[in-house]
């Protein structure tokens, strides 16, 4: 068993372990997890009464979480005097699968981003973010329905990588220096520059993925977002990447679009997945005005940041919009919203994005009537009309919650 500094792993539960290239779940997996900062105390308190309930009356009692503690952030500096210590990344390395609520960044804290820094460490490469609308929910479109994507997007490259140099640095001028020399450009010497890694490892890796997911859970395609028209050898290449990706290894699963309709006139052959492309900016508008066409996206790391958001707001914002970032086999389910310290330890935020979060770890578990309840239970409190304070704001005749309320309300609808 691996040793760790300050944190005691819980003497029931066993861990996930890795057979071939599938996760080994006991009844009883040992999950750690991370409170978070400013609001995450009262949302995670609600999401794991959620998901435990949902597992005892789904499995009644044969399966349960074990919960681990970790820690990250505000909570960490307090333990370790450090934000992201060393028993954090071993705690999840070594049992798989974790749920993490949001995270402040301190300041002087050594790290752009402590989530930025947990999916590079961990080699995080996808981050998946599934979309979908709950009957009742306030939305700015007509048709908030047919809105069921699943975004992935890539986690590592792009020019989120973070190789950039300020303007006026040593640096960046011996770069603009030597480019304008070497490839006769004219980049302007008061420029900052960055640079836009895209690689074949990367993108194979998470259309793989992609597409993998789409096969498992039975989705009618998969679309390949990009910006190729423009940056021809980094998203061009993700895109040409993609294709022939999908044609060596899934070629018995998946058609093109171009075979559609040079082979099959436009009917899809039963049993089979579409693979498709959009230029980014298209897909912006597609998203709104055909919705529906799209199921599983695949995109690079700064398109898949803007569109996930963009499809969020369509189905009630990022208070309902669950996230997980996911590699080989690590799995770090978490809000995709902030801290909101205003909020902290007010018990009135909704609890939303992390319980549903905590859906696609379910789901991940292979316990998927566990998270099939929870989805249905949310639904219909939804439809009840009895929301935290986000929605409650744009719902007529609704009835205010607290966080830990709009919980027990869930659990309620489960009966």
């Amino acid at each position: 068993m691996v040793r760790f500094d300050k944190i005691e792993v819980p003497k029931e539960g066993k861990r996930i372990e890795i057979s071939g290239d599938k996760l080994k779940v006991p009844d009883n997996p040992i999950i750690p997890v991370i409170e978070g900062d400013g609001i995450g105390p009262d949302i995670m308190k609600a999401t794991r009464r959620v998901l435990d309930a949902s597992v005892e009356k789904t499995y009644k009692g044969k399966k349960r979480i074990v919960w681990f503690d970790i820690y990250a952030g505000e909570s960490a500096q307090a333990k370790y005097g450090e934000v992201l210590p060393k028993d954090t990344f071993k705690a999840i390395k070594h049992f798989i699968v974790a749920l993490k609520g949001p995270l402040t960044t301190p300041v002087g804290g050594g790290y752009r981003s402590l989530n930025v820094t947990l999916r590079q460490r961990l080699n995080l490469y996808a981050c998946v973010r599934p979309v979908r609308y709950f009957e009742g929910v306030p939305s700015p479109v007509k048709h908030p329905e047919k809105m069921n994507v699943v975004i992935f997007r890539e986690n590592t490259e792009d020019v989120y990588a973070g190789i950039e140099w300020p303007k006026g640095s040593k640096e960046v001028k011996k770069l603009i220096k030597w480019l304008n020399k070497t490839y006769k450009l004219r980049i302007r010497a008061d420029s900052g520059v960055g640079i836009k890694p895209i690689s074949v490892t990367g993108t194979n890796r998470l259309v793989r993925k992609a597409i993998k997911y789409a096969l498992e859970y039975k989705r009618r395609s998969v679309t390949l977002v990009h910006k190729g028209n423009i940056m021809k050898y980094t998203e061009g290449a993700f895109r040409d990447w993609g294709y022939k990706l999908a044609i060596k290894e899934f070629r018995d699963k998946v058609i093109t679009e171009e075979e559609l309709w040079s082979q099959y006139n436009g009917e899809m052959p039963q049993g089979k997945i579409l693979i498709k492309d959009r230029i980014a900016d298209s897909m912006f508008q597609q998203i709104l005005t055909r919705t529906d066409e799209y199921d599983v996206v695949a995109t690079p790391n700064l398109n898949g940041d803007y569109l996930s958001d963009a499809c969020a707001a369509q189905v009630g914002g990022l208070g309902m919009a669950p996230g997980a970032n996911i590699g080989d086999f690590v799995g770090l389910f978490e809000a995709t919203h902030g801290t909101a310290p205003k909020y902290a330890n007010k018990d009135v935020v909704n609890p939303g994005s992390l319980i549903l979060s905590g859906c696609m770890m379910l789901e991940y578990l292979g316990w998927r009537e566990a998270a099939e309840l929870i989805y249905k239970a949310m639904g219909e409190t939804i439809k009840q009309k009895r929301v935290t304070y986000d929605l409650h704001r744009l719902m007529e005749g609704a009835i205010k919650l607290k966080t830990s309320e709009y919980a027990s309300a869930i659990i309620e609808n489960m009966g």
